[in-house]
């Protein structure tokens, strides 16, 4: 892997301009391999801080990864305007497409929380991941259609008092993939699981070790 920079803040080129990022990787030891983790929405106040990104990214860095997280256009210092899911699918591939030039032959991760989940759905289909993280997904706000469905190791976590993004629509959702992914339902967990933070990293880490490619 190249030299990575620094643990502030730093940008990297996007198709509407600048991508504010931050690139996080374990301390002691050498990556075993990537992730781009997807915040969620800009308008609402998602930002790369966001603690269910940020717990998110710290759960690949756990598992070994090196891992960018980025600000979607228009949001902290990443320049552009929201641009309704469309120009924000190309942020992610964007930093995909960096992340890739940095991680060499490593395998790549694709996650993202509510509208970042849905965003990463629809990259992994354009430029298919290692692997797919999608935590509560707002699917049903950001109709995620495909022919193709990712094809990579897929989980999708929710919990079951999620009050912006239904679990039964979810649940609906997930029944018209075949194969589909796998769905872990965090009992007592709303959406931006207060309490549940350390719960969520546990079943992140749990499903990247063990689904290492080899």
């Amino acid at each position: 892997m190249r030299q990575l920079p620094a643990k502030d803040a730093f940008i990297i080129e996007g198709p509407a301009g600048d991508l504010e990022a931050l690139l996080e990787a374990p301390a002691d030891a050498t990556p075993t391999g990537c992730a781009v983790v997807c915040h969620p929405h800009p308008v609402h106040g998602g930002a790369m801080t966001n603690k269910v990104t940020h717990t998110l990214a710290r759960s690949f860095v756990g598992a070994g990864f090196a891992t960018l997280r980025f600000n979607f256009r228009g949001v902290g210092k990443s320049t552009g305007v929201f641009d309704e899911g469309r120009g924000e699918v190309q942020d992610v591939l964007s930093a995909v497409a960096w992340m890739r030039g940095m991680a060499q032959d490593l395998p790549l991760w694709l996650a993202g929380f509510s509208f970042g989940a849905a965003m990463a759905i629809r990259a992994a289909v354009a430029s298919p991941p290692d692997g797919l993280i999608s935590i509560a997904p707002a699917v049903s706000r950001f109709e995620v259609n495909f022919d193709t469905q990712p094809d990579c190791p897929w989980l999708i976590l929710q919990g079951d008092q999620d009050e912006l993004v239904d679990i039964d629509e979810t649940i609906e959702w997930l029944n018209t993939l075949e194969p589909g992914p796998e769905l872990e339902i965090l009992p007592g967990t709303e959406h931006f699981f207060h309490g549940k933070l350390g719960d969520l990293r546990v079943a992140v880490e749990a499903f990247v070790r063990g689904h290492l490619r080899v």
